[in-house]
């Protein structure tokens, strides 16, 4: 099979299309044969080396397909269901095995590009919204890259559960990328430079270093610092009492992992995901879907941070 490989880390150079033994799969696990695979900033950081991982190895956490065969005491799929994850590396490739207990079934009516593309980011803007901190009417929050693939889904999540949103964006008013964002339902959108926020309950911050003091000063008493990316380069080191001294707020670094980590919790958030498609309630932006040969320039294209939405990789 072809199979995108990382052989040493670095950029996106460093991403290889290759062949490949189609895996087996074992106790537990299913093998699924890819239609498509999603693109995320972890798949960057896993090629960068910031999340290591043992070489040789195949990048990309999430992906929808056909299952096309299962491994012993296997009861949570069938072959020939159509399925989707996230949360297991090497998606970047025409087959990959998964644990059974990540595969769910992608309901009629939603296609396998879809199923592929909602699965990391939706989950990731569910959890947000509905665990991490739980939004209510009534609520503030600030939604950093608020035109990105989480951003655009969990400003529209944070409208479903009645908070007002303020939405940050690198993208200049009447860009797609802004219109994007506004059509999400933002209630205030504004550049990074400009940010200038108080009160808030609650900051999401998927950029990281470059926005972390302005959504620190943001932040109401007891509010919520939640910071689960790191596109402009990791976070500084703080001080607990520095959290004392911007009104007892709480910093949490959430993964979606520590979220996502039975079988009925993915069930919940992605049950939830493809109700709100199937309903209209929530609708996805596929930005480009690139062949898997093309993998690098995806990459490039995503850390340029101007694409919207979703980027696809199709075998």
């Amino acid at each position: 099979m072809k199979a995108i490989q990382v052989f040493e880390t670095g950029g996106p150079e460093k991403l290889v299309y290759s062949d490949k033994d189609i895996p087996q799969p074992a106790k537990g696990q299913a093998l699924v044969k890819l239609a498509a695979s999603g693109v995320n900033f972890i798949d960057v950081y896993h090629r960068t080396g910031l999340y290591p991982q043992p070489m040789p190895f195949t990048p990309g956490m999430e992906g929808a397909g056909i299952v096309e065969a299962i491994g012993e005491d296997v009861t949570d799929v069938q072959v020939g269901q159509r399925v989707a994850y996230a949360m297991t590396i090497g998606s970047y490739s025409e087959y990959a095995v998964v644990p059974s207990w990540q595969l769910v079934p992608v309901p009629d009516g939603v296609t396998l590009e879809d199923a592929a593309a909602i699965m990391l980011q939706g989950m990731t803007a569910h959890y947000l919204a509905h665990s991490t901190f739980k939004l209510e009417p009534g609520h503030s929050c600030v939604i950093h890259a608020c035109g990105g693939g989480v951003g655009l889904l969990l400003t529209q999540i944070a409208k479903m559960r009645g908070a007002f949103v303020i939405g940050t964006t690198s993208a200049a008013p009447g860009t797609p990328k802004y219109e994007l964002a506004i059509k999400a339902g933002v209630d205030i959108i504004s550049s990074y430079e400009q940010f200038n926020v108080k009160g808030a309950h609650v900051v999401y911050d998927s950029v990281g270093a470059s926005t972390f003091e302005a959504s620190l000063n943001s932040l109401r008493a007891r509010g919520m610092m939640v910071t689960y990316g790191n596109a402009s380069g990791p976070v500084p080191d703080i001080s607990p009492l520095k959290l004392s001294q911007k009104g007892s707020i709480f910093l949490t670094r959430p993964t979606l992992g520590h979220y996502a980590a039975t079988r009925d919790e993915v069930t919940w958030r992605s049950g939830d995901l493809f109700n709100w498609l199937k309903s209209g309630q929530l609708w996805l932006h596929i930005e480009k879907t690139y062949p898997m040969s093309d993998a690098a320039q995806a990459h490039i294209d995503l850390e340029s941070r101007r694409t919207s939405g979703k980027l696809l990789l199709k075998n």
